[in-house]
């Protein structure tokens, strides 16, 4: 080592995986269930490597009748706006992580209030699940992945300067009209 900065390089699911993570052996393509493509498996143990989606999560925190972005500072979309969201850990459920991820990219506390949608792409290795939230607490302030954190009121939204075309979804739906819930129905608050 020579003490210079480590470049990191974060796995987003679309490889290329040469080896098995289980014994190190070759990685090749095969049929392993006549009805399913083609699938890595390691030539030395059998291992089949699946190349299963990622999951992040997002959480459209609202605050005072405004929504909390953050402006990224990070690739991809450096620069561009999103609500706080990013992976689930292994073992996290969906709701701690989009806890998770809004306390370390802005400081808030959030109560989530519902589930605004699940948005998937072909070709894409990434699901992204979308809360609406409102902040509790804590104190509003760009963590490390963030250049900047704004309030918006919905129409003050940059809607040419979002980061994902899920951000651009899950926000249009958010802001959709909802119609009126019918006598004796009621949202389930899972936080």
């Amino acid at each position: 080592m020579d003490g210079g900065a480590v470049e990191f390089v974060h796995d987003d699911g679309t490889g290329p995986y040469r080896h098995c993570p289980r014994c190190g052996g070759s990685l090749v393509e095969r049929v392993v269930m006549p009805h399913d493509p083609p699938r890595l498996v390691c030539a030395a143990c059998g291992f089949v490597f699946y190349l299963d989606p990622k999951v992040a999560v997002g959480a459209i925190c609202r605050t005072q009748g405004k929504i909390l972005m953050l402006r990224r500072a990070i690739e991809p979309a450096y620069g561009k706006w999103v609500f706080p969201g990013g992976y689930v850990d292994r073992g996290e459920t969906l709701e701690a992580a989009a806890r998770r991820e809004t306390l370390e990219e802005i400081g808030a506390d959030i109560r989530l209030t519902r589930l605004v949608g699940v948005y998937s792409y072909a070709g894409r290795p990434v699901i992204v699940v979308v809360y609406e939230a409102e902040v509790v607490g804590g104190g509003i302030r760009g963590g490390e992945e963030a250049l900047e954190v704004r309030a918006f009121a919905p129409d003050e939204i940059p809607w040419d300067a979002l980061a994902f075309r899920s951000t651009r979804e899950a926000l249009m739906e958010c802001l959709r009209p909802r119609a009126p819930e019918s006598p004796g129905a009621r949202e389930t608050r899972r936080d």
